[in-house]
C-alpha cells in the first residue's frame, strides 16, 4: 500500500494538468496549482478503521498527503490539536454547542507548522535546496524552523511591523531575514525579485502546491474528532486563506471516499474592517476581490490586501452557503480577554475575530442558538504580547495586598 496516493497537480482555474514528481509554481495561466489524489484507488485499498492503530498528528492521514515515503518526512513532532467545548463563552453568545479547535499548541505556537512540516518535507524531496516567502509572521516563522531541521537555506522577508517574536524565530533558525518597510504585497516584491536573480524556490502562499495540503489536514483532524462528521458552521480568521481552503479541499476530499455524509459546513470567512476584501467581494457576490488601500487591523496575520486564492475562497463561501464578516480591532480585543477570562485560553487576535464575528452573526440571526459552531484559532496568544495591556498596582516592601 503506497505511503502517499499524489496522482498529479491540476490548475485550479483552468484545470491544466501538471506532473506532480516535479517542482512546480504557479500554472501558466497564473493561478494557484492543487494535489489532487488517486481517491479510487485509495477507496479500494483503505478503511478509515486503520486510523485507531497510528499515531497521533497530522502525519496519519499520509495517504491524502504529498510525501512519497516516512523517511521524507520533516518533522517537530506535530499533535492532534485539541477540540475545546466552551460552554462558558457560548452562553455568553447565546451559542449551545461552541467549541474551539486550537491551533496554538502546533510547534512554533501557529497553525502554520502544519503547512511547513508538509511544504518543507515535499520541497526536499523534490530537490529545491534553497526557499524563499514573504509573511507576515508566523508562516516565516514556522517554515524558517522546520527549513532548518530539514538543513535547507531559508530566506524571509516581513513588513517592519510584523510581531516581534515571529521574527525572533526566524532570525534564531539562521535564516536570512529582512524587514521591509510596507505591507506583505511589498515583501512579495522583494522575493520575487531574489527568486528571479538569485535562484530561490518561491513558497509563497499558493505558489507552490503543498503547504495547502497540511492546512487541510485541520479538516481531517476536525472530521475524525466529530466522528466522520461535520459541525453546522465552521469560522475561520482569514487573510490569504490557504486554511480556509484547505478545509474545503479536506470536505470534498472526504465526499469523495465515502468517509463523511452530503452535509456541508457553512464556512465563514473572517476579516478585520481595517483589511476586509473578501467581505466586500462577497457581499457583491463577486468572483474575486479587489486590493484593499491602506490596510491596517491589530490582527497582523490577516492584513492581506489581496490574496492570490480570493476565487478559492469565494467559491468555498458560496459552495457552502456560508459568508463573510468582518469585525472591529475594539471587539478583537474584548473577545480576546472575554475569551480568557471565562475559558482560560489566550489566543491570538486572528483567533478572536472569530469570536467577535460569531458575536456579530448570533446577533443578526444567522446562527442559531442550536447551530453546532466551531471556532478555529489559529496561534497562542502570547505570540502577541501587544495586544494586551498590562495595569496593576506595584506593591513595596511592607505593603499589604487591598481587599478585593
Amino acid at each position: 500500500m503506497p505511503f502517499s496516493y499524489l496522482d498529479h497537480l491540476e490548475c485550479s482555474r483552468c484545470a491544466k494538468v501538471y506532473d506532480a514528481d516535479s517542482l512546480h509554481g504557479l500554472c501558466a495561466c497564473g493561478s494557484p496549482l492543487l494535489a489532487r489524489y488517486d481517491l479510487e484507488r485509495l477507496t479500494g485499498s483503505f478503511k478509515l478503521e486503520q486510523l485507531a492503530s497510528r499515531e497521533s498528528g497530522l502525519w496519519r492521514y499520509h495517504e491524502l498527503l504529498p510525501v512519497s515515503s516516512p523517511e521524507g518526512v520533516v518533522s517537530l513532532g506535530e499533535r492532534i490539536t485539541p477540540l475545546l467545548p466552551l460552554p462558558r463563552m457560548g452562553q455568553h453568545l447565546d451559542l449551545r454547542s461552541l467549541h474551539m479547535k486550537d491551533e496554538g499548541l502546533l510547534p512554533t505556537g501557529t497553525f502554520k507548522a502544519r503547512g511547513a512540516t508538509v511544504g518543507v518535507s515535499r520541497a526536499r524531496q523534490l530537490g529545491a535546496e534553497r526557499l524563499a516567502m514573504p509573511t507576515n509572521g508566523n508562516a516565516g516563522a514556522a517554515w524558517a524552523l522546520y527549513a532548518a531541521k530539514a538543513g535547507l537555506e531559508m530566506l524571509i522577508v516581513m513588513p517592519l511591523a510584523a510581531p516581534p517574536i515571529p521574527r525572533a524565530e526566524c532570525a534564531i533558525s539562521g535564516a536570512r531575514l529582512f524587514l521591509v518597510d510596507g505591507l506583505i504585497g511589498d515583501a512579495g516584491a522583494l522575493v520575487a525579485q531574489a527568486v528571479a536573480e538569485q535562484g530561490y524556490t518561491d513558497i509563497s502562499t499558493l505558489k507552490e502546491p503543498y503547504r495547502l495540503e497540511g492546512k487541510k489536514t485541520m479538516g481531517l483532524e476536525l472530521f475524525e474528532q466529530l466522528g466522520w462528521r461535520v459541525p453546522d458552521v465552521i469560522l475561520y480568521p482569514t487573510g490569504g486563506g490557504v486554511g480556509l481552503i484547505g478545509i474545503f479541499k479536506a470536505l470534498q476530499e472526504c465526499q469523495q471516499l465515502g468517509w463523511i455524509g452530503p452535509k456541508l459546513p457553512r464556512l465563514v470567512a473572517v476579516q478585520a474592517t481595517g483589511c476586509a476584501p473578501i467581505v466586500k467581494a462577497w457581499e457583491a457576490r463577486a468572483e474575486t476581490s479587489e486590493a484593499w488601500k491602506d490596510a491596517s487591523t491589530i490582527a497582523f496575520g490577516i492584513t492581506v490586501p489581496k490574496a492570490l486564492g480570493d476565487f478559492l475562497i469565494l467559491r468555498a463561501l458560496y459552495a457552502t452557503g456560508g459568508c463573510a464578516v468582518a469585525v472591529a480591532d475594539s471587539e478583537i480585543l474584548e473577545a480576546q480577554a472575554r475569551l480568557a477570562s471565562l475559558e482560560g485560553s489566550f489566543i491570538c487576535p486572528e483567533g478572536a475575530a472569530c469570536f467577535a464575528a460569531a458575536a456579530q452573526l448570533r446577533q443578526s440571526g444567522w446562527l442559531n442558538p442550536t447551530d453546532e459552531v466551531v471556532v478555529f484559532n489559529t496561534g497562542l496568544g502570547v505570540l502577541y504580547p501587544d495586544t494586551v495591556t498590562v495595569q496593576a498596582p506595584v506593591l513595596r516592601q511592607g505593603d499589604a495586598i487591598p481587599a478585593s
